[in-house]
C-alpha cells in the first residue's frame, strides 16, 4: 500500500517532540509530495494545536494530523459515488477517459467494466485512440475478459469512433458507454484541441454527454500530476480522478496536493484508487479511510 507511513514511522514512535522532531515531519511530507503550500499549511495547525494545548504525544499529535487531512481531502469524496449506479438510466451513461501515456487508462476502463457488471449494469466500450493499433487490442482483450463488446474502427479519428459509439449504446440500450482516448501529454495543445472535439461530438450525439470526464491519473507523477489535473480541467472541465498505481509509491501525498491546490470553483472529485493491476484491485475513495492509510 501507498504511504507516509513508510517514512513516519519512526516518528510516531518516538517519545518526544521538539523543534527537530516537527521539522522531520515536515521534510516527510514534503518528500511524499502532499507540496510546500500544504504542507505549511497541515504543519502550522499541528504547532498551532500543540502549543495552545500543550500536546507533546506524538501519537495524538498523529490523530490530529489525520484529522485535519481527512477534512482536507473531503472535497475530493463524491457523494454518492457516481461508480455505485443505483437508480435505472433511461440513457446511457457516458464516460469520456483521458490522462497521459502509460497512468493506466486501458487497465482502469477494464476495472471499471468489473465494477459496473457487479452491479448488474451492461455496458459498451469505445476504442477512440486511433494512433496506436496496439492500444485498441489491450481494450479488446480487457472487453474479452469482461464479455464486453468494442466499438472500433482501424481508420478515422476519435470523435468518429465516439460518435459511432453513442449511436450504438443508445440502439442497444447499454446503461454504460466507456470511451477510451489515446494518452496525450497536456503540453501537447493539437491533441487537447483533438479532445476538446471529441467532447463536442459526444454532446452534439447525446446531449447532457459526456456524464463524467474521467483523468486517470498516476500516483507517481507526483507534483508534476498538479499541472497535469489543471490543464486537463481547464481543456475539458473534469468531473473526476483516479488516482491509480498506489501499491508501490510513497507519493500518495499528492492527493492532499490536490484538495489543496483546486480550491477554486468546480473541481473533480476522486472517485478511487488503483491499488494493484488485478481486475478487483479499485478501491472507492473515502477521505476518512484515505488520511488514516497515509500515517497508520
Amino acid at each position: 500500500m501507498f504511504g507516509l507511513r513508510k517514512t513516519l514511522g519512526s516518528l510516531f514512535k518516538s517519545n518526544q517532540t521538539d523543534e527537530a522532531w516537527f521539522d522531520a515531519l515536515e521534510e516527510s511530507l514534503i518528500l511524499s509530495d502532499v507540496g510546500l503550500p500544504t504542507t505549511e499549511q497541515l504543519m502550522g495547525k499541528l504547532r498551532k494545536a500543540a502549543k495552545s494545548e500543550g500536546i507533546s504525544s506524538p501519537e495524538t499529535l498523529k490523530t490530529l494530523l489525520i484529522e485535519e487531512v481527512s477534512l482536507l481531502l473531503s472535497t475530493l469524496e463524491p457523494k454518492p459515488n457516481p461508480l455505485y449506479v443505483h437508480e435505472q438510466k433511461t440513457i446511457p451513461q457516458v464516460w469520456l477517459v483521458v490522462g497521459v501515456n502509460g497512468a493506466g487508462k486501458t487497465t482502469t476502463i477494464g476495472k471499471l467494466c468489473k465494477l459496473f457488471q457487479s452491479q448488474d449494469k451492461s455496458v459498451l466500450l469505445a476504442a477512440g485512440d486511433t494512433f496506436r493499433a496496439a492500444a485498441r487490442n489491450q481494450l479488446l482483450e480487457w472487453g474479452e475478459r469482461n464479455q464486453v463488446d468494442v466499438i472500433m474502427q482501424e481508420s478515422g479519428d476519435a470523435a468518429a469512433v465516439a460518435h459511432d459509439a453513442i449511436h450504438a449504446a443508445i440502439s442497444r440500450k447499454s446503461d454504460i458507454l466507456i470511451i477510451d482516448t489515446a494518452g496525450r501529454l497536456s503540453t501537447q495543445d493539437h491533441l487537447m484541441e483533438e479532445l476538446k472535439k471529441v467532447k463536442r461530438v459526444i454532446g452534439k450525439a447525446l446531449p447532457g454527454a459526456p456524464h463524467q470526464t474521467l483523468l486517470i491519473l498516476d500516483g507517481n507523477t507526483g507534483q508534476n500530476g498538479l499541472s497535469q489535473v489543471k490543464a486537463f480541467h481547464a481543456a475539458l472541465g473534469l468531473t473526476a480522478l483516479i488516482v491509480t498505481k498506489l501499491d508501490g509509491t510513497a507519493k500518495g501525498g499528492v492527493v492532499c496536493a490536490l484538495a489543496h491546490t483546486l480550491d477554486i470553483g468546480p473541481k473533480p472529485v476522486v472517485l478511487a484508487l488503483g491499488k494493484g493491476e488485478g481486475i478487483d484491485d479499485l478501491a472507492p475513495f473515502t477521505a476518512a479511510q484515505y488520511s488514516s492509510e497515509l500515517f497508520n
